[in-house]
């Protein structure tokens, strides 16, 4: 029954990249809004490690207020993005909750929390920091790119404080017209109130706008290699 997918949704249909042997580790990536899975997916293939399984799932379909309510795979509603924009409070606890059953689903098939890396970009990036802080289970580190902390007026009160000495490496373009590099900057110092100071890295990239580059993507594979490094 462990092996089942079926009593978590969002594993219905994730894309799964396995590694080439034996997993001993796991990274959960959470792609933007409007996005799914499939692209991160085939980006993380080209820096994988080969012990580790990635798993990108695809957001709900859900009307978004700030695209005038048009419905579009997203993980919760958004309404602004700006640090003081009303926030979908319910539906960012209601995503968290369904990370919360992958991680849960993948403990009990065998991969340790402390393997686990969840990770994400932009809305997704958002997702798993608010996750991971939250979580009971003690995870391997959170990647955050082009990101801000949901909810953060509720932190560091809200988070469970088993993560305290979580690894963070978020990653901003400095050019991004959609979520402004000082938005990754203060939620960079806003982290460092949550967990270990000199566990959060922050990392931003000249020229780089509300996307990814090479550089970016083998700061996480430098990243994942000591998190959750070979056994």
């Amino acid at each position: 029954m462990c092996g089942n997918n079926m009593s978590v949704p969002l594993l219905t249909d994730a894309v799964t990249v396995p590694g080439g042997e034996r997993e001993t580790a796991a990274v959960i990536f959470l792609h933007g809004l409007g996005d799914s899975g499939h692209g991160w997916a085939e980006a993380l293939s080209a820096i994988k490690l080969p012990h580790v399984k990635y798993i990108c799932p695809h957001a709900p379909r859900i009307p978004v207020t700030l695209n005038m309510k048009m419905v579009m795979p997203a993980w919760f509603d958004l309404m602004g993005l700006s640090p003081d924009a009303p926030e979908d409070e319910a539906g960012i606890k209601k995503a968290s909750d369904s990370i919360k059953s992958i991680i849960e689903h993948e403990v009990k098939n065998g991969i340790p929390a402390n393997r686990i890396v969840l990770g994400g970009f932009s809305q997704g990036g958002a997702l798993s920091l608010y996750t991971a802080l939250t979580c009971q289970h003690k995870l391997a580190g959170i990647v955050g790119l082009s990101c801000w902390l949901p909810l953060h007026k509720t932190f560091p009160q809200a988070s469970c404080g088993v993560n305290k000495d979580i690894s963070i490496l978020q990653c901003h373009g400095e050019a991004d017209p959609m979520i402004p590099v000082r938005f990754g900057t203060l939620t960079s110092e806003k982290l460092k109130t949550v967990v270990t100071p000199t566990k959060v890295q922050f990392k931003s990239y000249s020229g780089v706008m509300h996307n990814t580059s090479q550089e970016e993507m083998m700061a996480v594979k430098d990243f994942l290699e000591k998190v959750i490094p070979k056994v």
